[in-house]
């Protein structure tokens, strides 16, 4: 299986580095790389370029997009893999085999989605585990209680976003929860947990950059629950915010 790996990346030269590294490290060869650029002014660009000279599994476009989910969406469609997956410019997977993992774990469940546990790190410190987002085998009614898995720890088969469409532009900044609520709400498709770190992550992202983001993401998330109608949205968001605290205690 083909599996399409986007990075959506901006003015990220600090970082990119190490996250493109992830994945042309991984010992699993059939990896189609697509980096979205949103017209970086650093020297972001100038590494990508480095890198591929050397690999020619990479694809990258560079232009000003709308945002993170905007560039998403295009990686998404430009991915002509079997299975797509996301790694943003300020993380990396966990380890050489994640790939293989997950492919491995799609074909022996027969599954549409394959999803596993986040770490996410110092920014300074990668060896350094703020908090431990360990998930769990998934069952529909989880979504009443808040529940999500880790985004960025979750592949789909390419025909799951051909089904159900790319990110909704419309959030700001919880448009992969609003995604995944469309996803996991469909009974005809299965997903399969792999218990394994698949990604690390720095802190700082954009959803908990402040308090006023704090404030956009949880409106956001209660906008979610509501259009794609799971449950009672003022419980289902006070259940999400509350099981996060758990997750700073498992190190």
């Amino acid at each position: 299986m083909k599996v399409s790996i986007i990075t959506a990346t901006y003015n990220s030269e600090n970082t990119i580095q190490h996250c493109m590294k992830s994945v042309l490290s991984q010992d699993y060869d059939n990896i189609e790389y697509i980096i979205i650029d949103g017209a970086s002014k650093d020297k972001t660009l100038t590494l990508i370029d480095s890198e591929k000279q050397n690999h020619d599994n990479i694809v990258c476009v560079s232009e000003p997009d709308k945002g993170i989910y905007d560039a998403l969406n295009k990686g998404i469609e430009k991915a002509t893999g079997d299975i797509v997956g996301f790694l943003h410019s300020d993380d990396f997977f966990n380890s050489q085999k994640t790939i293989n993992h997950i492919v491995k774990c799609f074909n022996e469940s027969n599954v549409d989605g394959v999803y596993g546990d986040l770490h996410y790190i110092n920014a300074t410190n990668s060896d350094k585990v703020i908090r431990n987002w360990e998930s769990k085998s998934f069952s529909k009614k989880l979504l009443k209680q808040g529940w999500m898995p880790a985004h960025p720890t979750l592949f789909l088969k390419k025909e799951v976003y051909n089904k159900h469409g790319v990110f909704n532009l419309n959030f700001k900044i919880a448009a992969d929860y609003d995604m995944m609520l469309r996803i996991f709400k469909d009974n005809t498709l299965q997903f399969a947990y792999l218990p394994e770190v698949i990604t690390k992550m720095r802190v700082g992202g954009a959803s908990n950059r402040s308090l006023k983001n704090i404030w956009l993401k949880t409106r956001e998330d209660y906008m979610a629950v509501k259009g794609n109608k799971v449950g009672n949205p003022t419980i289902i968001v006070c259940s999400k915010n509350l099981s996060k605290i758990p997750q700073l205690f498992k190190k």
